[in-house]
């Protein structure tokens, strides 16, 4: 089969036939003539309507898919139309728009390979720019952002994630249904105005929907989950709560660790951060050994780790009451042991009490470690971008690897 039928087979532009193709060697090139088919008027790139051409520019070279690793090109010569409401405009091609220098088809490849590589290797290996990538992931996100349907929605959960040096923040709005889970929103810090904008874009039929809401216990997302949905069943998950006393946990230690030292006391509290930090079945053996030497002495941080491994049975409760009375009876033993920092969460805790009891009328349902996998993937994508400098082009790599979203048809697609 020859070369030019091959590329007829899998290449379809009405209006137009490919003329001929040729090889250039020394730079190892397959070039595709394309010319109009005969009698067929093109159209007008503004409003689309068949008109006569004019001044033909010079041929244009436009990127397709490499074959046998020879790099494609398909050469048209643009002509210009003057068509009275539209004035002087170029015709329409339908492999490419404006004045890209890559095909749609040429796009979906890359940005279909760039989920897979870094965007580096991806324009290393198919000799091509990392900007060139950037723009075909770029026009792919913004056309299936464009057709992408969202119309029930179950539950959301709601976090931040930092991308970058200091307080550098993005808000992260993710759909967590058993059947679809997906990147829905992302915008800059973690202000009211920025998960605000979420409940903006969304249509109102989106949250008829919507029964459940993870969130952490940070005060603006609060405040606006309350305003937006306020039927909707607002969950704080185990993790985030759990996390902050293992902060205050930490602080305990830190603070001991100063004052034996001023004191001049054994340094006991070496190397025992992640002893106290991690879960019991999570230890490793010197780890392990390490936390059973620090049971044996009466220390602060050794009294807040045991308040910590006490409250753990608080998620193994069926019933929202029993589970109600303890953390009371917790969060009341907490403040009367005189561990300053320890009474920090104690109080938290008892503030959201009803949020962190809604997991219980959840059935479980719903769980934020779905979210914090999909933060992890977050900066995985930030990673593979290497080379973003600015907040729009993070804002694809997430649309583009978490998003979801639906890719337009190609004959170029490998499974």
């Amino acid at each position: 089969m020859l070369v030019k039928s091959i590329l007829r087979t899998i290449v379809h532009y009405k209006g137009f036939v490919i003329k001929e193709v040729t090889w250039d060697l020394n730079k190892s090139v397959l070039l595709v003539d394309i010319q109009p088919r005969r009698g067929s008027l093109p159209c007008c790139s503004v409003c689309g309507k068949k008109c006569s051409t004019y001044d033909h520019l010079k041929p244009r070279r436009f990127q397709f898919v490499p074959l046998w690793g020879y790099a494609v090109f398909l050469v048209y010569a643009l002509g210009r139309v003057n068509y009275p409401t539209c004035k002087v405009k170029v015709v329409k091609i339908p492999w490419s728009d404006g004045k890209q220098q890559t095909t749609y088809t040429f796009r979906i490849f890359l940005a279909t390979w760039a989920k897979r590589l870094s965007w580096k290797e991806t324009a290393s290996i198919f000799g091509t720019s990392w900007d060139t990538v950037f723009r075909a992931i770029q026009w792919v996100v913004h056309w299936g952002i464009v057709y992408r349907e969202i119309s029930e929605v179950n539950a959301i959960g709601i976090d931040e994630i930092q991308y970058r040096k200091g307080h550098n923040y993005l808000t992260m709005v993710y759909q967590i249904d058993k059947n679809c889970r997906r990147l829905l929103y992302v915008a800059r810090e973690r202000t009211e105005g920025s998960l605000r904008g979420f409940f903006s874009v969304m249509s109102k039929e989106t949250f008829k929907s919507l029964r459940y809401v993870c969130s952490d216990m940070w005060p603006a997302y609060l405040s606006v989950i309350k305003e937006s949905v306020p039927k909707a069943t607002h969950v704080l998950d185990r993790f985030h709560v759990m996390r902050k006393i293992s902060e205050k946990i930490d602080r305990v230690r830190a603070q001991e660790v100063r004052q034996l030292k001023q004191d001049g006391y054994e340094p006991i509290l070496t190397q025992s951060r992640w002893c106290l930090l991690k879960r019991p079945e999570n230890l490793t053996d010197s780890q392990s050994l390490k936390l059973q030497e620090l049971l044996k002495y009466n220390l602060k941080s050794v009294k807040a780790y045991l308040m910590r491994e006490d409250f753990q049975r608080f998620w193994l409760y069926f019933s929202g009451a029993w589970a109600e009375k303890f953390l009371e009876q917790w969060c009341a033993r907490t403040k009367q042991s005189r561990i300053g920092p320890m009474q920090d969460p104690a109080r938290t805790l008892l503030k959201h009490k009803a949020l962190i009891l809604s997991c219980f009328s959840a059935d479980g349902e719903i769980s934020n470690g779905i979210v914090e996998g999909f933060n992890n993937k977050a900066k995985l994508a930030m990673r593979k971008a290497y080379g973003f400098k600015s907040y729009e082009k993070i804002e694809i790599a997430l649309y583009h690897q978490l998003g979801s979203l639906p890719e337009p048809e190609s004959t170029h697609r490998f499974c």
